[in-house]
């Protein structure tokens, strides 16, 4: 292991077992994604579920009563700057928990001609860049963050998974029910 990844701590709780998935090519996303932006200090716990428990964490920690692909929290002790401010504290500790939806993961491949596991591994690599400052509110900043995605994910061998054609495409943790069902209406027009 490089020095690099030392002290970048994976783990990873697999509580949805229906799908096929390499622990160490996950961990090595991992530390892809934090050493390729400086975070060089950091433990990150994965935990993968299914559709039911990760709408019950939804609702506990959200108040959102729906299902989601994944779930991202920044459990350091302070928030860090933004991105451009990070290179100065890059041996701050950091602490990140992604919860990701293994049976939707299963279900969205199936629908898109990819495997499970790189549509988890989009799932895992969204979350991390929302806890590393990237964020998709806007179309600008959505596509800059779906670009970064997809980039990392060709570099690791996953493939296009974000842009890759959809049959049907739920994705995207931050949609209201009502812009879900207007894009979901978009795409059946398309």
């Amino acid at each position: 292991m490089g020095r690099q990844h030392q002290n970048i701590v994976v783990q990873v709780t697999k509580n949805f077992e229906n799908i096929e998935l390499s622990l160490p090519k996950l961990k090595k996303l991992v530390r892809t994604i934090c050493n390729r932006f400086g975070i060089l200090r950091v433990t990150v716990g994965v935990v993968i579920v299914d559709n039911e428990q990760i709408r019950k964490i939804n609702k506990e920690f959200l108040n959102r009563r729906r299902t989601s692909d994944c779930l991202s929290f920044d459990l350091s002790d302070s928030r860090p700057p933004p991105l451009l401010l990070r290179k100065k504290l890059r041996g701050s500790p950091r602490l990140f928990e992604l919860v990701v939806n293994g049976e939707m993961a299963v279900k969205e491949a199936s629908l898109r001609g990819h495997s499970g596991e790189a549509e988890l591994a989009l799932y895992v690599t969204h979350g991390l860049l929302h806890n590393i400052g990237f964020d998709d509110s806007t179309k600008k900043k959505a596509t800059k963050m779906h670009d970064t995605e997809d980039e990392i994910l060709q570099q690791l061998g996953y493939g296009l998974v974000y842009k890759r054609s959809v049959k049907s495409r739920i994705y995207n943790c931050r949609l209201s029910s009502t812009d879900r069902k207007s894009e979901i209406g978009n795409r059946k027009s398309r």
